[in-house]
């Protein structure tokens, strides 16, 4: 991300998550699904606030919380129920999205688009038969294709293999499919463990989110199809993950 290669998942596995489903939505972009709940009131925000964002019930804390940005249980269990997204890995979405709210108001990242972006490169952290750990960690590790300019595109190795374990070309890693290069720019810590790991679901959703926001306010069309064709250079992709997020919206009965 951004990488030569389509994506690791691909069409077949698509097709089966959107029969699945059972809902085609044939737009080129994604809408929001509307803010997941927190857990606990966060911090008071210091800038704008992000539409369609819910009103948060009960007396606020007279502390901030420990964990601001963790999702509501009910939510989860509603959301997860409605979209098939196991729970752990649409909590690291719905973190994300909360956290990225508070921080750049401006860019108005939805968790579907991230629960989207999951979906389509490694099934939420089940492909190949992983499974995805309550430390939010799939196992066996999830690697993509070699990059050494076969079937896809080449990249020499950016990290003497230390993410990757190949210390002649790249190859992309973890649930959310960062190559080496891209993670030494974006990686990030978003379960609070002080480090950031590639294949630890919440630290890729944060970065991949701090990464979408980049381009602007999502809110757009325009700046989310150049956000989503940024993370791969592919329009059949952007295409993918569109649909795939509009039936998430969907299933929730947003939009």
């Amino acid at each position: 991300m951004p990488r030569p290669d389509r994506y690791l998942v691909g069409a077949v596995s698509l097709a089966v998550v959107m029969v699945a489903l059972v809902i085609g939505v044939g737009v080129a972009f994604a809408y929001d699904a509307g803010a997941p709940r927190r857990r606990t009131p966060p911090p008071p925000a210091t800038g704008a606030v992000a539409p369609l964002a819910p009103a948060v019930t009960g007396a606020a804390p007279a502390a901030p919380a420990a964990d601001p940005y963790r999702p509501d249980d009910a939510w989860l269990a509603r959301v997860a129920g409605q979209t098939g997204i196991p729970p752990r890995a649409l909590a690291a979405y719905a973190r994300a999205h909360l956290r990225v709210a508070a921080e750049q108001p401006g860019c108005r990242v939805a968790w579907n688009s991230l629960a989207a972006i999951g979906g389509i490169e490694s099934l939420h952290g089940s492909v190949h038969g992983s499974v995805l750990g309550d430390d939010g960690v799939p196992r066996p590790t999830i690697l993509g294709p070699v990059l050494d300019g076969g079937a896809f595109g080449a990249v020499h190795d950016t990290d003497g293999g230390a993410l990757d374990g190949d210390a002649t070309w790249d190859r992309a890693i973890g649930p959310l499919q960062f190559i080496p290069s891209t993670w030494a720019r974006w990686g990030a810590d978003g379960n609070g463990d002080g480090t950031s790991d590639p294949n630890q679901i919440d630290d890729a959703a944060l970065a991949a989110a701090r990464y979408l926001c980049h381009a602007g306010d999502l809110a757009s069309p325009e700046t989310w199809r150049r956000a989503i064709f940024s993370f791969n250079h592919s329009d059949a992709y952007v295409a993918d993950i569109a649909e795939l997020a509009n039936v998430y919206a969907a299933r929730t009965g947003a939009g």
